[in-house]
């Protein structure tokens, strides 16, 4: 198992759009990847309404987990997402 902690830069956070984009990513990876604030019960990063419904805001710190295969590359490509503005991109 692997882990990483990474600070949400999109400016209003993890909301629909962000977020929408984050669980695509997450479908994509080989690993099984979880999302949650540290301490707290991660849900599963392939689920739209599970990441919804962390209502994470901006600057805030998530922890991603990862088993399986590739787990340290799924780890990496989908906290790059979240140290994004991924309110940013078109």
């Amino acid at each position: 198992m692997h882990s990483i902690q990474v600070t949400v830069r999109s400016e209003n956070g993890l909301h629909a759009r962000p977020a929408s984009l984050f669980v695509q990513a997450a479908v994509r990876q080989p690993a099984t990847v979880t999302v949650g604030r540290p301490g707290q019960t991660p849900v599963d990063s392939r689920s739209l309404l599970s990441v919804l419904s962390l209502a994470a805001g901006h600057g805030e710190t998530l922890e991603l987990t990862a088993t399986g295969d590739g787990a340290p590359e799924s780890l990496e490509a989908l906290a790059s997402l979240l140290a994004s503005d991924l309110d940013a991109t078109a």
